[in-house]
């Protein structure tokens, strides 16, 4: 069974990094498309970036620049790096992945089959 935990949330201050972690261990498929999601209250969910099983990268136009997802050597684990944070980030951070998503464009994620439970992130001035 899929089971993915992300873990890397906390309090940070403006201008700050953080760098979150999804255990991915259990999503054993050799295809996919992982990716990296939040949601503020009040907001849709928006994507950050997702990438692909032959380490194709892909990044929403808002969230490139500052965001930078990547994978263990392992793949076992999903990294979001996120630089020079801004109140506006603060959110619920959620990773996801499915065999039969497009990473691309990188969207609401809606057609992710696999979700974590999140981990917040929250960014003071």
């Amino acid at each position: 069974q899929v089971h993915l935990v992300e873990s890397g949330g906390g309090s940070v201050q403006a201008g700050g990094s953080r760098k979150l972690s999804c255990d991915t261990s259990t999503f054993m498929f050799s295809t996919y498309c992982m990716g990296w999601y939040r949601q503020s209250p009040g907001k849709e969910r928006e994507g950050i970036a997702t990438i692909d099983s032959d380490g194709n990268t892909y990044y929403a136009d808002s969230m490139e620049g500052r965001f930078t997802i990547s994978q263990a050597n392992t793949k076992n684990t999903l990294f979001l790096q996120m630089n020079n944070l801004k109140p506006e980030d603060t959110a619920m951070y959620y990773c996801a992945a499915d065999r039969y998503a497009y990473c691309e464009p990188v969207a609401s994620g809606a057609d992710f089959g696999y979700w974590g439970q999140g981990t917040q992130v929250t960014v003071s001035s």
